[in-house]
């Protein structure tokens, strides 16, 4: 990843340069990753009881 990217990527997340004193660039990329799956539909999630059978 180039500085650009990321730099949009802080950008599009709504990071401030004083928030990356606290983040890192794996931190900035799941929060990026994660922010594109919030939207998704699954069909099934997950309950309470199935992670405790896991």
């Amino acid at each position: 990843m180039t500085t650009p990217l990321f730099l949009l990527r802080c950008v599009q997340l709504g990071l401030s340069i004083r928030d990356l004193d606290l983040l890192t660039i794996g931190m900035v990329n799941d929060m990026f990753a994660e922010s594109r799956n919030a939207d998704y539909k699954y069909d099934t999630l997950a309950t309470q009881e199935d992670f405790d059978k896991f």
